[in-house]
């Protein structure tokens, strides 16, 4: 199941670190604020696991020889 979603996961990570950095510098929502930095490691963490599964490789594909 993994490695079938592993590049959608990989991209949601990174903007999940994203959101953590914008939710650390906003002001405005104290709930955003407290809960930023979870929001970074956690997208952190995801990008490390997701970015070493490998994904499926299709065998639709035919390669030529020359």
């Amino acid at each position: 199941m993994f490695r079938t979603h592993a590049p959608f996961l990989e991209k949601a990570s990174m903007a999940l670190m994203l959101l953590g950095i914008v939710a650390l510098c906003q002001p405005w929502n104290d709930f955003l604020h407290r809960y930023s930095v979870l929001m970074i490691i956690v997208g952190i963490v995801a990008f490390n696991v997701f970015s070493r599964i490998r994904p499926v490789v299709s065998d639709d594909i035919e390669t030529e020889t020359s």
